[in-house]
């Protein structure tokens, strides 16, 4: 029912920094030092988030392509700081504990953090090479509508550079009705440097997508998909995503629980079938 999302900022050198003025440095600098800061708060991560995070695309590069507004800053500032915490989630590897283990190997933990409530995290391999799961993920956005029944639509309403959206997603209802229809706003930022692709996001505010008639406007974040090369087998994508989600509305925990461990679970299932049939089409 729930919409994948789909969502790394380097240390802005002091050259680029000189060449900056006003607003545009001011926000740069922000940046900058409180992404240090969550960098700093858990030794030894693991070698690909630290990749992620040495590799990450170079936040004064994209200001000096283009002047962007005070709003499109805050967007891209919300952007990094879901990835960058994200990152921290899923590198902490204690606490964790399974909610929904399948034959095939997919699995569902959660654990429950102090300043983000309960958070799901899917683990599974994808039988398909990671360039064929991020285009499906990240350039096709827009057509998960297709081919996952627990999404109405995904619309892209802004895009910000290279690597920032802001998104409209619509929900369907879950089975039975049990949840009805939510819709997200979402800002989303995706980063690939080598192996490694993260897609994070979380909930932000766009004046021109108020609530809708029939949905309950949810927040998602900090959310975020990981892609990476199984190791030895290249045509294989270890997938992991992290899900935190307040669906808004007066629903049971236990309720909750369910529907978003299985909505998890049957994205997997959802995202194979639809790569496979892509791969057929193309052959």
């Amino acid at each position: 029912m729930l919409p994948a999302t789909s969502k790394l900022c380097a240390a802005i050198s002091y050259r680029h920094l000189r060449n900056m003025t006003g607003l545009r440095r001011q926000a740069a600098v922000t940046i900058s030092q409180e992404l240090s800061k969550l960098a700093c708060r858990s030794p030894g991560p693991g070698a690909w988030i630290n990749q992620v995070r040495r590799r990450s695309s170079l936040l004064s590069s994209r200001l000096e392509e283009k002047p962007f507004s005070e709003m499109e800053m805050s967007y891209i500032k919300q952007g990094e700081e879901a990835l960058q915490k994200s990152l921290s989630i899923l590198e902490d590897q204690d606490g964790w504990k399974t909610e929904t283990e399948v034959r095939n190997g997919d699995k569902v933990l959660s654990k429950v953090l102090p300043d983000v409530g309960k958070v799901f995290r899917l683990e599974v391999v994808v039988d398909q090479p990671l360039d064929t799961v991020y285009s499906e993920l990240v350039d096709r956005m827009e057509q998960m509508g297709d081919w996952n029944p627990s999404v109405q639509e995904v619309k892209i309403l802004q895009k910000i550079g290279k690597d920032t959206v802001i998104t409209h997603e619509k929900a369907a209802a879950a089975p039975g009705n049990i949840v009805g229809p939510r819709d997200f706003v979402s800002v989303r930022c995706s980063r690939r440097r080598g192996s490694t692709c993260v897609l994070a996001g979380m909930a932000t505010k766009y004046g021109a997508m108020p609530e809708q008639d029939g949905f309950v406007r949810a927040e998602n974040g900090p959310t975020c998909m990981i892609l990476r090369p199984l190791p030895g087998r290249p045509a294989q994508t270890k997938l992991t995503w992290l899900l935190s989600i307040d669906l808004k509305g007066w629903l049971p925990k236990t309720i909750i629980n369910q529907v978003l461990s299985q909505t998890q679970v049957d994205f997997a299932n959802h995202l194979r079938k639809r790569l496979a049939r892509e791969v057929a089409v193309s052959c």
